[in-house]
C-alpha cells in the first residue's frame, strides 16, 4: 500500500515539472518573439536590432544596405535607382544592377535607363551610340540602325591609274551613288558613297606618247637625211675638184725653124 502511494506521488511530482518547463518554454519563446518584431518600422513583419528588417509585408519590397560588417533591412514600396524588383512567393527583395552606369534596369545584365549624360542601346550603357546607330527622337536611346535612303550604285567608270586611261596595265575603277536622305541630316551616319575595285586592261600606249615618238622619228630622219645631203653634197665638191684637177692643158704650136 505505501509503496502503491509511493509511485502516485512520484508520477504526479514528474508531471508537475514537465508541465512547468513547457510553460517556462512558452513564456521564453513569446519574449524572444517580442524582443524581435518590437520597435519594427512600418510594413515590416520581423525586425532585429541587429538587422533591421527581416521580412517586410507581402506587397513590400526588402533593401538590404550595407553598413560595415552589417546588412541592414528596409522595407520600401518600389525599388531605388540602380535596383530592380524581383517578386517571390517567400518575400519580394531589390536586387542591385549589374551594369556599369545604369541607373535603372529590368534585370541584371539588362539596363532600362543610363546615368545622365550616356546612350542606351541594347541594355548597355554608352558615351555615344555604336557606329551605324543613331539616337531617336532627341532622346538617350540608340535607335534600330540608323535609316538612309540611297540611290542605286551608278555604272563602273574606265580603269585608271594616276588621272590617265593609258600606258599602264593595271588600275583602278569606282563607281557612285548619291544619299537621298539622312537620319536627322547627318550624313555621317550613312554608307559609303563610292566603292572601288582594281582592275587589268590590255596595255596601250597614250596618244600623246605616239605623237612624241613621231615627233621624235621625225627629227631623227630629218637629222639623217640632212647628214646624207651633207655628205653628197661634200661628195659632189670633191668630185669637181678632183676633176679639175686631171683636165689637160692644151698644147702650144712650135714655132717653125729658121
Amino acid at each position: 500500500m505505501q509503496l502503491g502511494l509511493l509511485v502516485v506521488m512520484v508520477l504526479l511530482s514528474s508531471m508537475d515539472l514537465t508541465g512547468s518547463s513547457k510553460v517556462v518554454k512558452g513564456k521564453r519563446q513569446r519574449r524572444i518573439s517580442t524582443e524581435l518584431s518590437q520597435g519594427c518600422a512600418r510594413g515590416c513583419d520581423l525586425c532585429s536590432e541587429f538587422n533591421g528588417c527581416l521580412r517586410c509585408s507581402p506587397k513590400l519590397f526588402i533593401l538590404l544596405e550595407r553598413n560595415d560588417i552589417r546588412q541592414i533591412g528596409i522595407c520600401l514600396p518600389s525599388c531605388p535607382l540602380g535596383y530592380f524588383g524581383l517578386r517571390n512567393t517567400d518575400m519580394n527583395k531589390c536586387i542591385k544592377c549589374k551594369i556599369e552606369n545604369c541607373e535603372s534596369c529590368f534585370s541584371r545584365n539588362f539596363c532600362t535607363k543610363c546615368k545622365e549624360g550616356l546612350y542606351l542601346h541594347k541594355g548597355r550603357c554608352y558615351v555615344t551610340c555604336p557606329e551605324g546607330y543613331a539616337a531617336a527622337n532627341g532622346t538617350m536611346e540608340c535607335s534600330s540602325p540608323a535609316q538612309c535612303e540611297m540611290s542605286e550604285w551608278g555604272p563602273w567608270g574606265p580603269c585608271s591609274k594616276k588621272r590617265k586611261l593609258c600606258g599602264f596595265k593595271k588600275g583602278n575603277e569606282d563607281r557612285t551613288r548619291r544619299i537621298l536622305q539622312a537620319p536627322s541630316g547627318d550624313v555621317s551616319l550613312c554608307p559609303a558613297t563610292t566603292e572601288v575595285r582594281r582592275c587589268t586592261v590590255q596595255k596601250s600606249q597614250c596618244p600623246e606618247g605616239k605623237r612624241k615618238k613621231k615627233e621624235e622619228q621625225g627629227k631623227q630622219d630629218n637629222g639623217n637625211r640632212n647628214r646624207k645631203d651633207t655628205k653628197d653634197t661634200k661628195s659632189g665638191t670633191k668630185k669637181r675638184k678632183n676633176k679639175q684637177r686631171g683636165a689637160t692643158v692644151p698644147a702650144t704650136p712650135a714655132s717653125p725653124a729658121q
